[in-house]
């Protein structure tokens, strides 16, 4: 049993006593709650201090019984106490109570289900571009880096849906399978797909089977790295100077200039706007895409459309111009 646990254990045991042992002196020698809470405290610290009252046999009994017990649960308890705050597992076990409860209280946050080479990146990625994530990982030995991270985590298997629940699963807008089981990732997908209806799926596949099953499973979004890469790999020999602009405007992969993904809140100042005029009061910046309702997306979209509320803006352009427009978008500065 590790400290932390063996701590909560024996303080369990203490107010167990503590209760027992009032409960003992009320029935025995008919004490009010107040002077069996205080006879029971002094026996049990063995402080002795003085007798509410003289005892009669029973009564002796059962405080030498309580003495016997209170001094083997006060040493226990005080090694415990002692073990946990030596190797530093006392900080620890606070610590990760208060992340629990930070997780608790999440609301459209992204969960990512394995921190190996592909969760990795995923969560970084996410954390650079401000969403709030929340990486479920098993592996103990991990835990160092996503503390230094600075990641919401919770140590343990997606397998299990107490443990999703914990990483708030039912509030969170979207989960990343990211393990290296396909079947692992086929059962998350199922379990996730049953507790939120709502919730975005996108997962991680290592073979074809893998994805079909997975789409059946309900995800979303599937994807092979494998695959990815060796289209990538193929499109960079064929297209190579593509290649390199997406590189460049991908985000997270440039400083300077990037794709965005922009929501038109209602109330936003860029309601009623053209398209031509945002791009004209934002410099080097264009819209290359608008997302409006459940129709198609409209790929550059003319200049003279004007934006309505709930529009979604793909843009592309210099990163501070990009921040302006988003920021115009939830109505917050002019664009």
């Amino acid at each position: 049993m590790n400290p932390g646990r063996r701590l909560v254990v024996g303080l369990a045991i203490v107010v167990g006593l503590t209760l027992f042992g009032s409960a003992g002196y009320m029935l025995i020698e008919r004490m009010s709650f107040i002077d069996a809470l205080y006879m029971t405290v002094i026996t049990i610290t063995t402080v002795g201090y003085q007798e509410v009252k003289p005892l009669d046999t029973a009564g002796r009994i059962f405080t030498m019984a309580i003495i016997f017990v209170g001094v083997g649960t006060a040493y226990y308890v005080f090694a415990a106490v002692t073990e946990t705050v030596v190797s530093g597992q006392l900080r620890e076990f606070v610590g990760k109570s208060a992340m629990n409860r930070r997780i608790q209280q999440l609301e459209g946050h992204v969960i990512v289900c394995g921190y190996g080479r592909f969760g990795r990146i995923v969560a970084d990625q996410l954390k650079r571009d401000r969403h709030t994530v929340v990486v479920v990982e098993r592996n103990l030995a991990l835990e160092p880096e996503l503390a230094r991270g600075e990641f919401h985590y919770l140590i343990g298997s997606a397998l299990e849906p107490e443990l999703l629940e914990h990483a708030g699963v039912l509030t969170a807008s979207d989960i990343v399978i990211a393990t290296a089981s396909d079947p692992d990732n086929v059962f998350i997908s199922l379990s996730v797909r049953s507790m939120n209806p709502k919730i975005r799926i996108h997962a991680r596949a290592e073979t074809e089977a893998g994805l079909r099953h997975l789409r059946l499973a309900g995800a979303d979004r599937a994807l092979s790295s494998y695959q990815f890469s060796a289209y990538r790999i193929a499109a960079a020999i064929a297209r190579p100077s593509v290649i390199d602009f997406l590189s460049l405007v991908l985000p997270g992969a440039g400083e300077e200039v990037s794709f965005e993904e922009v929501a038109v809140a209602a109330g936003s100042l860029l309601v009623g706007r053209a398209i031509g005029a945002i791009e004209s009061s934002n410099a080097r910046l264009r819209v290359v895409g608008l997302k409006r309702g459940a129709a198609p997306i409209t790929i550059v979209p003319d200049a003279a459309s004007t934006i309505e509320i709930g529009d979604l803006l793909v843009v592309i352009g210099a990163r501070q111009s990009l921040e302006r427009l988003a920021e115009a978008a939830q109505n917050r500065a002019s664009g």
